[in-house]
C-alpha cells in the first residue's frame, strides 16, 4: 500500500466531501498522470473509490430531508444496469497499449465535458442567487418525468462504468436541465443519493470482471474516507463558490495532459486559462450580487465588473478578480445576507411597504 496514494486519496476525499462531486473525474486522471497506473486499473479503483465515499455524503443528505426519492428511483432504473454493463464493457476491449491509450483519450474527453457541466452548473447557480426573492419560498412538488428521468440514468451509468466519470459532475447538470424548479440543495442530495446504487453496481462489475488492484484500491479507501468525513463537516465553512473554478482548473489540466500535451504548452494553455478564466468567474459572480448589496458594501459594481471584463486582455482583469474575490466579495455576500434578513422581519417590511 502506497503512502503517496493514501494521501492522493485524503485530497480527493476531502474535495469531494467539500463540493459533492469530481471523485472520479479527479482520482482516475491523478492516478495515471502521478502514480503511473494504467488507465484500465485507474478506472476501476476509481470507481470502486467513489462507491466507499458517496454513502457518507449520502447519509447527510438523507438525514437532513434533502432527497427527492422517488426522483433515485428512476434514475436507479436506468442507471444500475447500465453500470454494471459500462464495466463489461470497459473490460470486454482488453488490456492492450492501444485499448489503453484509448482510455485515456476517452478519460480526458469525459473530464473535459465534466468541467464544462462544471461551468455550467456555477453559471446556474449564480443566476438562482441573482432571481431568488428576499423570502423563502416553500419546497415546489416534483412531478417525475420518467423516460427522460430513465434515460440521464442509462447515460450517467453507462459512462461511470466505463471509464468513472460523470455520476457527480455531468448528471447534475442534466437534472437542473429537466428539473428547473428543484431547489439546489435538492438536487446535489438527490445526485449524491442516487450515484450511490450507480457507482455500486459499477463497483461490483469491476469486481467480478478482473480490473481492480488490491493494493491501490486499498490505500485509495483508507485515505480517502476521512478525508470525505472532514470535507462534509467542512462544507458548511467553505464556499463552493471558490472551490468548484480551482477543481476545473485541476481537472482541465489534468484532460489536456492525458491529450499528450507536452509539459511547456500545458503550461502556457493553463495560464491562459487562468487570465481569462478568474475575470470571467468574477465577472459572472459579481453580476450575480444585487446593487443594494454592493452599496452597502462600498463597492461601485458598474466600476468593478467593467475592470473585470474590459481589463482582461491587459492582465487587469485578472489583478481586479483577485482583488474582487480576496476583499470585495466577502463584505458583499455578509450585506446580501442582512438585506434578506431584514427583508424577512415583518416590521421592516410592512415599514417598507408604506414607503411612497
Amino acid at each position: 500500500m502506497s503512502l503517496d496514494i493514501v494521501v492522493a486519496g485524503l485530497i480527493v476525499g476531502l474535495l469531494v466531501g467539500l463540493t459533492g462531486s469530481g471523485g472520479g473525474a479527479l482520482l482516475t486522471p491523478v492516478l495515471i498522470l502521478m502514480f503511473g497506473v494504467t488507465p484500465s486499473a485507474a478506472i476501476s479503483n476509481g470507481i470502486v473509490a467513489s462507491a466507499i465515499m458517496r454513502p457518507i455524503g449520502g447519509a447527510i443528505h438523507f438525514r437532513k430531508g434533502t432527497v427527492q426519492m422517488r426522483l433515485v428511483l428512476w434514475l436507479s432504473v436506468g442507471s444500475v444496469p447500465a453500470a454494471f454493463a459500462g464495466a463489461f464493457i470497459e473490460h470486454t476491449f482488453g488490456t492492450s497499449a492501444a485499448v489503453e491509450r484509448n482510455l485515456e483519450y476517452a478519460t480526458g474527453a469525459a473530464v473535459i465535458l465534466a468541467v464544462a457541466a462544471m461551468a455550467v452548473k456555477m453559471v446556474m447557480d449564480s443566476a438562482a442567487q441573482k432571481n431568488a426573492g428576499d423570502r423563502e419560498q416553500p419546497e415546489p412538488e416534483i412531478k417525475v418525468k420518467r423516460v427522460r428521468t430513465v434515460a440521464i440514468g442509462v447515460f450517467g451509468g453507462l459512462l461511470v462504468g466505463i471509464i468513472s466519470v460523470g455520476a457527480g459532475s455531468l448528471m447534475i447538470v442534466l437534472l437542473m436541465m429537466l428539473y428547473p424548479r428543484m431547489s439546489m440543495r435538492r438536487l446535489v442530495g438527490t445526485d449524491i443519493v442516487q450515484s450511490i446504487p450507480l457507482t455500486a453496481s459499477a463497483a461490483v462489475g469491476q469486481a467480478l470482471f478482473g480490473g481492480l488492484e488490491t493494493g491501490v484500491t486499498t490505500a485509495i479507501v483508507v485515505g480517502s474516507i476521512p478525508g470525505v468525513i472532514a470535507g462534509a463537516w467542512l462544507s458548511s465553512r467553505a464556499s463552493n463558490m471558490l472551490l468548484r473554478p480551482i477543481i476545473a482548473f485541476v481537472l482541465t489540466a489534468s484532460a489536456l495532459k492525458l491529450f499528450g500535451m507536452s509539459a511547456m504548452a500545458l503550461a502556457i494553455t493553463m495560464g491562459i486559462v487562468a487570465l481569462v478564466g478568474l475575470p470571467a468567474w468574477a465577472f459572472i459572480d459579481g453580476w450575480a450580487r444585487p446593487d443594494a448589496a454592493w452599496r452597502a458594501a462600498g463597492h461601485q459594481r458598474r466600476r468593478t465588473l467593467s475592470l473585470v471584463s474590459l481589463g482582461t486582455p491587459v492582465g487587469v482583469g485578472f489583478v481586479t478578480a483577485v482583488v474582487y474575490f480576496a476583499r470585495q466579495r466577502p463584505g458583499i455576500l455578509r450585506a446580501s445576507g442582512e438585506n434578506a434578513r431584514l427583508a424577512r422581519e415583518p416590521a421592516y417590511a410592512a415599514g417598507a411597504q408604506q414607503q411612497p
